[in-house]
């Protein structure tokens, strides 16, 4: 995360560097990401980056989590129905995501680059995103709304590659990629069995 020195700067300057990253994050994978491309962008010397930050890593942790703080707002605003299943969650936040994402059309882009950076980094940043669907499956469980011998992890890699894939990758309007995500619930809810 950001440096005292960082939060010490005007709000215009922070905004620049935020943007600059974002750009920068939406045309390359972290791992081809350039910071001479961020703080040219950003019109700063490289001298001043490292004392607002440490290094790339902390610049895009920096950038992630101000875009989650952002996703995470909107979530708040729609009202999802937080006593749902975790089913009708993803449902909820697929809607509400793809209506974001119309608006901040990096962000979608950022998204699809962490799927293929196999960096470190990123491979982390991705398993830590991933506790928050594991903690509501474990809810479900607990609820009796999921079968207590499922296994959790298989569940969010099902839903993982089977929704979120989905999207990123084959570029299926809104309409059709909401029908696949709904009909892909139901299958991991129901199980195909008669």
């Amino acid at each position: 995360m950001p440096k005292d020195t960082f939060y010490n700067l005007i709000e215009d300057k922070r905004n620049r560097i935020f943007e600059a990253a974002v750009h920068e994050f939406s045309l390359r994978r972290f791992s081809e990401a350039s910071i001479n491309q961020i703080i040219k962008k950003a019109g700063i010397p490289r001298g001043s980056f490292y004392q607002y930050f440490n290094d790339k890593e902390d610049l895009y942790l920096f950038m992630f989590q101000h875009i989650l703080e952002e996703k995470k707002e909107i979530f708040r605003q729609d009202i999802l129905d937080h006593d749902a299943d975790v089913f009708d969650l993803c449902i909820q936040t697929t809607r509400v995501t793809l209506e974001w994402g119309r608006s901040k059309p990096a962000y979608n882009k950022i998204s699809m680059l962490m799927e293929i950076d196999d960096s470190e980094f990123i491979m982390k940043l991705r398993m830590d995103t991933a506790k928050g669907l594991k903690e509501l499956i474990e809810r479900d469980k607990s609820r009796g709304f999921i079968r207590a011998d499922v296994d959790t992890d298989v569940v969010v890699d099902m839903i993982y590659t089977l929704i979120l894939k989905e999207y990123y990758w084959n570029g299926t309007d809104e309409k059709q990629y909401m029908k696949k995500v709904m009909d892909v619930i139901q299958i991991i809810k129901e199980g195909i069995s008669p």
